[in-house]
């Protein structure tokens, strides 16, 4: 890896084009790269997230949510490269319903606020959504894991139940919807 990053610019993208993992070549606004550029931007989004004060066990588990992001960007990167695994989407599954069963059940949407920590997690949560779409997209014309979408759309659901934990940890009520409020 080392030899590989040895040189950060070598203009080979300056036409507006990029190499994949596998040495092949894409043009820059192609779905692939906007896939991987919009993964990318998500663990950028959590990076910023755990610059709060966040207890060990939530910090560790967006660490790991980071790995896996970079794996997935790694899969993406390499057409036919599987590294994701139903493990990882059950860590976030288990994750949600032991989170949900210490916060009061939702009955009205809420809205993206409370605390700093969780109005970050909230916008990861978004680019996560916008990440999915991405690859949704992708997969409706290339061959991607099916690992990858439904990872996406755990760790979106994973992302919104940990805003609510943020907020009940740090003494904030989810800030609940009121259609129709300005009327």
């Amino acid at each position: 890896m080392a030899n590989r990053l040895s040189k950060i610019y070598t203009r080979t993208g300056d036409e507006g084009n990029t190499s994949l993992g596998d040495g092949t070549r894409s043009s820059k606004e192609s779905i692939r790269i906007e896939a991987i550029g919009t993964i990318d931007e998500l663990n950028s989004f959590i990076g910023i997230l755990l610059t709060e004060n966040l207890e060990i066990k939530i910090r560790q588990k967006l660490e790991n949510i980071q790995h896996d992001l970079f794996d997935l960007g790694g899969d993406l990167s390499i057409p036919g490269r599987i590294s994701m695994s139903k493990t990882q989407i059950t860590k976030l599954e288990d994750n949600i319903d032991q989170y949900n069963l210490t916060i009061p059940a939702l009955k009205e949407f809420i809205l993206p606020g409370g605390s700093r920590a969780a109005a970050l997690c909230h916008v990861s949560r978004t680019v996560c959504r916008r990440a999915e779409r991405c690859v949704v997209r992708l997969s409706r014309t290339e061959t991607v894991a099916s690992f990858a979408i439904k990872y996406l759309n755990r760790l979106s659901d994973f992302l919104f139940v940990l805003c609510r934990i943020l907020n009940h940890q740090q003494g904030f009520k989810d800030v609940l919807w009121q259609p129709g409020k300005n009327r």
